[in-house]
């Protein structure tokens, strides 16, 4: 039998693992549930042994920040905080004290600075100590004050989130469901943490203010809520708060619980913290946590079932990922039937077999999640075949996580997405052609390269023949794919389905390389991060792709079908160099704003998603509107001007 000491070892490295991935790399080694469950088992174990290791997850906050953003020390160290699910405890915390209670949102903790009046400093949290500086992206937010009446000294933290409705957006705009962003957290870490404020300005990230930690000369008599109130006055959206004491306390948290469904913005639960300011700040903390302040986590609704299968859904990039399926339940007011496994790491840890008893529940009180398996039978087998070619499969380790692949380049689904990324609206836009239909293609063998896609003219007899086709749907079919012989070289480049690279990011090297295919080829990792907007990771999957010879092959081919349209990237036609555009309203001369957004580009400007000091011009045909965008112009001396008037600008020498 391990012992405790070794327990504890065990334990510390398993979290800072599993924290690594969670806070760095973007992705998860195991449930939010486990985590605690583990969490609370070494707090339990280094209070009966008195051992606490140096690298212990319970007296480090976070974890190193590696980035290419700017570091900076905190002056106020940002200690996490103490947790509990149990709403007696956070009453027995409270005792005769009044307290706040407010939500805990669930994005990217920020420190914002103010001096005379102007935002000076933004700030990450990091690891409590150290965070990156993120000052141009915060400017960017789409609620934070750039000034306010205040002029001295101001320090406040607060929640950077982005809204499930905009997640939501963003993710329908994305068809090629492999490059779909996993959820709002990691979408607004990522998106806080760019290089590039555009991309923020992009994503909608809003802020909401949950801890004022100085404002010099100001005395808001011993009161939370005072100061509440007054970051309220300064322009500052709060995050909701209400006081409380120990008798209204549960019926408080009950009343937050049952909002939760309808929630627009991620929260994964509450913050109890002081009301008295000076009595709070006298309690001190311990090496780890305030004890001004509380944490209440939800007490997840867990439900038994018994687990049926476990599906294995196959990719573009290969990767197979586990599903769940068990006898439905219901959870938080919804029937719930299948979860998500992630990985084969988790799935491992879970000791999974079919026919076993697992106990299920929704993370947040939104997302199906399998809390524990309490048979442990250990009988499921991880599949040596792809489920859809058959052929074998192999289980690969990156980042300290486990995930199945089928290796087979040839595998159908590979194909399926590769083609369905080729075809759609921002790559060759071609019309009628499904998924469904691109199997079939695939299938019957006409397609195995993207190239193959214009010569679908020499299966005329065939296609005109299976289900859903006839003359007239090939025909038209043929137009569309005549017609997508012509490409811009960006959208070509983020058809081919390189790991990591979007169309921005494909736009953004060929407006560096000024459409010079060859000169692209050539660059080193190293000389692609150089450019602006464009990080290693992102340079290391465009020279990794290219180094393989039959990516080059099949690109060659692909060059001999189509024509390349040139996007004008001379200094002369870069008329709006330096210039910062926002578009809003409804557009009646162009087909879309994905369309002005690449003309406006194509011609030196930078597109952003929110009216700043820093916006050249903001684009809509409705001057005299009441929007916030229109009314934020107008506060900050921006030109509302009509796309009738964009045109003639362009015209101009």
């Amino acid at each position: 039998m391990i012992s405790k000491a070794d327990r504890i070892k065990e334990l510390t490295g398993i979290l800072n693992r599993a924290s690594k991935a969670y806070y760095m790399q973007d992705t998860e080694l195991m449930s939010n549930y486990e985590y605690d469950a583990l969490y609370d088992e070494l707090v339990q174990l280094e209070k009966e042994t008195g051992i606490t290791l140096s690298n212990s997850p319970t007296i480090h906050v976070g974890y190193e920040v590696l980035s290419e953003l700017p570091k900076e020390e905190h002056e106020y160290p940002m200690l996490s905080l103490d947790k509990t699910k149990d709403v007696q405890v956070l009453a027995d915390w409270l005792g005769d004290q009044t307290g706040v209670l407010s939500w805990k949102m669930d994005g990217l903790t920020i420190v914002l600075t103010y001096d005379n009046g102007e935002l000076v400093k933004a700030v990450t949290r990091g690891n409590g100590y150290v965070g990156e500086v993120i000052t141009n992206n915060a400017r960017v937010f789409k609620n934070v004050p750039h000034r306010i009446a205040f002029k001295g000294k101001l320090t406040l933290r607060g929640e950077a989130v982005i809204k499930y409705s905009d997640f939501n957006a963003l993710n329908s705009q994305i068809e090629d469901s492999e490059a779909k962003y996993k959820n709002p957290r990691n979408l607004c870490s990522g998106s806080v943490r760019q290089l590039n404020n555009a991309v923020t300005a992009e994503r909608n990230v809003y802020f909401f203010a949950f801890t004022l930690v100085v404002a010099e000369g100001m005395d808001f008599y011993n009161s939370r809520m005072q100061q509440f109130e007054w970051l309220s006055s300064q322009g500052f959206d709060v995050v909701e708060h209400v006081l409380v004491d120990r008798e209204n306390l549960p019926t408080y948290v009950a009343q937050f619980a049952d909002r939760i469904a309808d929630n627009d913005f991620p929260s994964d639960g509450l913050v109890l913290i002081l009301e008295d300011i000076a009595y709070g700040e006298s309690l001190g903390t311990t090496a780890k946590f305030p004890r001004n302040a509380i944490a209440f986590k939800w007490a997840d609704e867990i439900r038994e079932t018994h687990l049926l299968d476990v599906e294995w859904s196959a990719s573009r990039t290969g990767l197979i990922n586990p599903i769940a399926v068990f006898e439905p339940v219901e959870l938080e007011g919804t029937t719930v039937s299948r979860a998500s496994l992630h990985n084969i790491s988790i799935l491992r840890a879970l000791q999974l077999g079919k026919g076993d008893v697992i106990q299920v529940y929704k993370a947040n009180m939104i997302i199906p999640q399998i809390a524990e398996n309490l048979t442990r039978s250990d009988t499921l087998e991880i599949p040596k075949e792809c489920p859809v070619c058959g052929k074998p499969t192999e289980v690969r380790c990156v980042n300290d996580v486990s995930s199945l692949y089928c290796v087979n380049e040839e595998c159908p689904a590979k194909h399926v997405k590769r083609f369905s990324l080729f075809v759609s609206r921002d790559a060759f836009n071609i019309e009628g052609m499904s998924e469904a239909t691109l199997e079939k293609f695939i299938q019957s063998g006409f397609l195995r390269e993207p190239a193959d896609m214009f010569h679908l003219d020499s299966y005329h007899d065939v296609i005109v023949e299976m289900d859903g086709f006839g003359e007239k749907s090939y025909q038209r079919l043929m137009a569309s794919i005549q017609k997508a012989r012509k490409v811009t070289l960006a959208k070509l480049i983020y058809s081919l389905g390189i790991l990591n690279i979007g169309l921005s990011n494909a736009r953004l090297l060929c407006q560096h390389y000024r459409n010079d295919l060859q000169a692209m080829l050539a660059a080193s990792t190293e000389e692609l991060t150089a450019i602006d907007g464009i990080g290693p990771v992102i340079a290391g999957s465009f020279t990794d792709y290219f180094a393989d010879e039959q990516h080059r092959i099949e690109l060659k081919d692909l060059l001999g079908e189509v024509e390349i349209e040139q996007e004008n990237f001379s200094e002369e036609g870069r008329v709006f160099d330096g210039k910062v555009f926002v578009i809003t309203g409804s557009l009646e001369h162009f087909k879309n704003r994905n369309n002005l957004k690449a003309l406006l580009e194509e011609k030196g400007a930078k597109v952003a998603g929110s009216v700043s000091s820093k916006t050249s011009y903001l684009i809509n045909n409705d001057s005299t509107s009441a929007s916030s965008k229109n009314k934020r112009a107008r506060e900050l001396g921006v030109p509302v001007i009509t796309e009738e008037e964009l045109i003639d600008m362009m015209k101009k020498p």
